[in-house]
């Protein structure tokens, strides 16, 4: 982000524009509407900025500009449709101590002015680093159509009413306040006329501070593996409903980023074999919430049924009388064999698919090897970077092919996703050479596709085993 976006305060303020043309009327246009003090400098200037200046709207001063003119200014906006006088204002301007815009030169000014949508004192701005005006234009077409006029109005009167609002505990009572008047008592009474809109802010006051304050609820909620485009729609929606969310180590900061700014983010992350909060803890934050009433996300890696402990919380929850919606989320074995242009089961090959974990709380985690060896088998191994070493063992102890096909996806469906391609006899120290520091996830039984027809053709040819393949694709759970 090269342009941080910040609501200016110019009530009263001075903003200075130099030019007289099409541009200059283009942002006077919506500088005007705003209740600053707007000084035009201009030696010629079109007829509509002389009618602006007769109305009292604008100070016109008809000569070029001269050092001092931007004392003061907030703003400053070079619109002369001439490069040369354009910085010549500019450098004014500067030394006068103002922001200045130099109109289509994003390279010189020092800040953008956005497509804006106005429902004052709703005002929504969009802006694309000067990258792409006319997609900022199209969106603020869209938003134009999707937002009534009556929305102005409906906040104005909101605005007035807010220290009566806070009669209300801050939190999730003001905002279902706020979201019953937005939403629905305020639309409904603004067709009969601002008064009703007043009496009707009234009443539905005095309804939620008679309601009995709401129990907290729980969302166990899986994030994906890490591209936030995998989150599903009840996800956002929880998201955006938090009050507080309670997040794993591997939950990527481009999710995070989609929580509510007033929400509390808390930290819960595990590292395996390493430094973790303890389970007993979590499940202490997640009841103490919800008995304050807030809406609480449980924010889990990848899918909440899939390792990620759910039942133990859900224990925490019952037991303590709190309700909770357990909201599925894509595994990381789903995204990462896509990303492989692969399918976890096939005709003729293999009719089940394991999902095991390389650890667990005991230690390296014990599963039906000899099963697991047998020719055709498919396992999507979670956890397993550490324990790698222990399950090639344990396979070719009980006699897997030593030239089964082993994939290892780091970072699953992120942008910096690492795929590679070796063999159970390779497995160690393919990994130990690869130097991983992401979640991985290891396929037994499956190959990228490119490397899989490969082998069909050339049966006696081994993968080599530290080819990288590198696939921007999507996040994943653990490791």
């Amino acid at each position: 982000m090269k342009h941080f976006p910040i609501f200016l305060a110019v009530e009263g303020r001075r903003i200075v524009l130099a030019g007289g043309g099409d541009a200059a009327l283009a942002k006077l246009r919506l500088i005007l509407k705003t209740q600053a003090k707007v000084t035009v400098i201009a030696e010629t200037a079109a007829a509509e900025i002389h009618d602006w200046a007769a109305a009292d709207k604008l100070t016109l001063i008809q000569r070029a500009m001269e050092p001092g003119d931007a004392l003061c200014a907030s703003l400053f906006y070079a619109a002369h449709e001439d490069a040369v006088e354009d910085a010549r204002t500019a450098a004014l301007a500067h030394r006068d101590g103002a922001l200045v815009n130099i109109v289509d030169n994003l390279g010189d000014s020092q800040f953008i002015t956005p497509a804006i949508v106005d429902r004052d004192p709703v005002t929504v701005a969009i802006g694309t680093e000067g990258a792409a005006p006319v997609l900022a234009r199209a969106i603020k077409k869209d938003l134009e159509e999707k937002l009534p006029a009556s929305l102005g109005t409906l906040a104005r009167i909101g605005k007035g009413f807010r220290t009566m609002a806070e009669k209300l505990p801050f939190g999730v009572a003001r905002r279902d306040f706020w979201a019953d008047y937005y939403f629905n008592a305020g639309p409904r009474a603004i067709a009969l006329g601002e008064d009703a809109v007043h009496g009707a802010l009234e009443t539905l006051l005095d309804d939620h501070l008679a309601a009995k304050s709401k129990p907290g609820h729980i969302d166990l909620v899986g994030a994906g593996p890490g591209d936030p485009e995998f989150l599903t729609l009840k996800a956002r929606k929880a998201l955006d409903k938090a009050d507080v969310v309670i997040y794993d180590r591997l939950v990527t900061p481009e999710i995070l980023e989609l929580a509510r700014r007033e929400a509390i983010m808390i930290d819960a992350g595990k590292t395996g074999f390493g430094q973790a909060m303890a389970q007993d803890d979590i499940n202490a934050l997640i009841v103490d919430h919800g008995r304050q009433g807030h809406h609480v996300v449980r924010l889990k890696s990848g899918d909440p049924t899939v390792f990620g402990r759910l039942d133990e919380e859900l224990d925490a929850i019952t037991a303590a009388n709190l309700s909770y919606t357990i909201v599925p989320g894509i595994t990381a074995a789903s995204a990462g064999v896509a990303s492989l242009n692969q399918s976890l089961t096939k005709r003729g090959r293999n009719s089940s698919v394991r999902f095991i974990t390389g650890h667990d709380t005991k230690g390296y985690a014990d599963h039906d090897w000899r099963t697991l060896a047998e020719p055709g088998q498919v396992a999507a191994i979670y956890m397993g970077k550490k324990s790698a070493r222990f399950i090639q063992g344990r396979l070719l102890m009980h006699g897997a092919d030593p030239l089964t096909a082993v994939t290892i996806i780091e970072n699953v469906s992120r942008p910096d996703q690492r795929v590679l391609a070796t063999t159970l006899a390779e497995l160690e120290p393919t990994l130990a050479t690869a130097g991983l520091s992401g979640p991985a996830l290891t396929f037994l039984g499956l190959a990228p596709r490119e490397a899989a027809e490969l082998a069909k053709t050339q049966p006696a040819a081994i993968p080599d085993p530290y080819q990288t393949h590198t696939q921007p694709i999507q996040p994943q759970e653990a490791l």
